[in-house]
C-alpha cells in the first residue's frame, strides 16, 4: 500500500506538482484497497505524506486496515479537508485526475484556484505492472472463467433464450466463487452476434447458428474477460470459416505480444490477416485491453495504439472478431499475461469451434 503511493509520489518531480488529489474509485482501490463507491472520499498526497478522507460509514474498518503513515479523516467536507492538508504541507501546484465530473472540476477550481493542474493516467500507468499478488489474483479470476465455458456447454440447449443462459452462466460464476460480474454477461446469437456488443435478449436460440457469450467475473477483486462463439448444429461453411480467420488472427496476435510491442502493431497482426481473407470491412472494434481492477483499462490494442508499448507484467485481452449483418459473428478473446520474453494464455478453455449435437 505504501510502496504504491511512494510510487506515485515519485511521479511529482516529471509532473511538475507538489500534491496530488486521487478521486477515481479504482485508483483508491489500488492505492488503499479502499473499497467505496465513486465519490465516497479522496487521498491527498503531499511530498513528505498522506491523508484520506472520507466519512463514518467508513472509519471502522479503515481504522484497523490503514497503516499508521496514512492521516484519516472523518468527514463529508472531503475536498475542502484535502485542500487544507495540502495547504498546509505548502504544496503550491496540486495535480487532479482528468477522468472527474465536471461539478467535481469546478469545486476543485474553486478551492485550488491556479494551484490546480490536470494530469492524465498517472495512478492507471502504475497499475499497468502487476505485481505477483495481482498476478495471482488475475490466475484465479481467469481460471474460473475458463471452468465456466465447458460447464456452460453442457447446459445451453436450443429453445432458451439468450436471457436464460446469461443468467445460467451469471449464477455458476458467483456459486463458484465470483464476487460479481464485471459487466453485464453478452450472449448474441444467430443474426444477433453479428453485432460485436449486443447484450442478451428474449430471443431463443435455434440450432444450426453462431452464439457469442462475453463475460467477465471478479474474483478477489481482480477481473477476467472471455468471450467465445459457439453452435448447436452446423452454422453453414461460410461462418465455420470466419471462425478459422478469426483464430488465425488471434495466433498471428498472440505471437506479436513482447515487451516492446505496441498496441497499433499487435492489432495490425490480426487485423491485416483479416482483411487479407477479405473481412476487413466487418472488423470495427478494438482488439484489446488491459485488465485489473477495472474492467477496461490501459494499454489498448488499436489502430491508433501506436504508443502503447506493452511491458512484461502487463494483462491483456486479445479478442478479433469478424460480424456479417444479418447472418451472424465471430469473437474470440483470451486473457494475456505479458512475460520477459513473450506471454502467458491465462484463460485456457479450448479455442477450437465447439459445435453441439
Amino acid at each position: 500500500m505504501l510502496d504504491r503511493i511512494e510510487k506515485l509520489r515519485a511521479q511529482f518531480d516529471n509532473l511538475h506538482i507538489d500534491g496530488f488529489v486521487v478521486t477515481d474509485k479504482f485508483n483508491l482501490k489500488y492505492l488503499l484497497n479502499f473499497d467505496g463507491l465513486q465519490g465516497d472520499g479522496c487521498l491527498a498526497v503531499s511530498r513528505d505524506g498522506q491523508r484520506f478522507v472520507t466519512d463514518a460509514r467508513y472509519r471502522e474498518e479503515l481504522e484497523d486496515a490503514l497503516p499508521k503513515e496514512i492521516e484519516l479523516s472523518i468527514t463529508r467536507d472531503y475536498y475542502d479537508v484535502a485542500q487544507q492538508y495540502l495547504s498546509s504541507k505548502k504544496a503550491q501546484t496540486v495535480g487532479f485526475e482528468t477522468t472527474v465530473s465536471f461539478e467535481l472540476y469546478n469545486q476543485l477550481l474553486q478551492l485550488f484556484g491556479k494551484q490546480l493542474k490536470p494530469e492524465k493516467m498517472v495512478v492507471e500507468k502504475l497499475r499497468h505492472n502487476r505485481d505477483d499478488g495481482e498476478i495471482h489474483r488475475l490466475r484465479q479470476s481467469t481460471e474460473l472463467a475458463s471452468q465456466a465455458f465447458p460447464e456452460l456447454l453442457k447446459h445451453v440447449e436450443p429453445g432458451m433464450t439468450e436471457l436464460q443462459v446469461a443468467n445460467w452462466l451469471n449464477n455458476w460464476m458467483l456459486q463458484h466463487g465470483a464476487q460479481k460480474p464485471s459487466f453485464d454477461t453478452i450472449v448474441a446469437s444467430g443474426y444477433r452476434s453479428a453485432l460485436p456488443h449486443g447484450f442478451a435478449t428474449d430471443k431463443e436460440i435455434n440450432r444450426n447458428e453462431m452464439i457469442t457469450v462475453d463475460f467477465g467475473f471478479y474474483v478477489n477483486d481482480y477481473t477476467s474477460d472471455m468471450t467465445r462463439t459457439f453452435s448447436i448444429g452446423d452454422p453453414g461453411e461460410e461462418l465455420r470459416h470466419v471462425y478459422n480467420v478469426v483464430h488465425e488472427a488471434q495466433d498471428r496476435m498472440f505471437r506479436a505480444i513482447k515487451p516492446g510491442a505496441n498496441g497499433k502493431a499487435v492489432d495490425a497482426a490480426g487485423r491485416d490477416y483479416i482483411a487479407a481473407q477479405g473481412y476487413g470491412d466487418f472488423y470495427n472494434h478494438g482488439s484489446g485491453h488491459g485488465i485489473g481492477l477495472d474492467i477496461h483499462e490501459t494499454p489498448n490494442f488499436g489502430p491508433r495504439y501506436e504508443s502503447n508499448v506493452l511491458q512484461a507484467r502487463n494483462v491483456m485481452t486479445v479478442e478479433p472478431g469478424v460480424y456479417l449483418p444479418n447472418k451472424g459473428g465471430v469473437r474470440i478473446e483470451d486473457d494475456l499475461l505479458v512475460t520477459p520474453d513473450g506471454n502467458e494464455r491465462l484463460t485456457t478453455a479450448t479455442r477450437e469451434l465447439q459445435i453441439l449435437s
